[in-house]
């Protein structure tokens, strides 16, 4: 496997986020180190909204070219954790060819 991993076997991607999550959405509170790959983003874990899932789907089609459209019924489950955003991220740049 290619992937790179950082601190505690995180994939470069999971790093990525993790800053992506941060800066998009102006978390001047928390660190990307701090955010757990697999702690939920909405309720308990992060407490982020809907409007927060908007603005990080819009960045992460900016930045990944990969699309989230509002009315999947997987967004539940790909906005889980970083750990779920970052596998479907992939599964997608794998499903249209590889990375770009």
């Amino acid at each position: 496997m290619s992937d790179q991993t950082g601190q505690s076997g995180q994939s470069a991607i999971e790093d990525e986020l993790k800053n992506l999550i941060v800066q998009t959405l102006m978390l001047k509170d928390v660190q990307p180190n701090e955010i757990d790959v697999d702690a939920p983003l909405f309720a308990t874990g992060l407490g982020l909204d809907s409007i927060d899932a908007l603005e990080l789907a819009v960045e992460i089609g900016r930045r990944y070219k990969v699309q989230i459209k509002a009315d999947d019924e997987r967004n539940r489950e790909i906005f889980k954790s970083v750990r779920s955003l970052a596998a479907f991220i992939e599964g997608e740049r794998e499903r249209a060819g590889g990375p770009r």
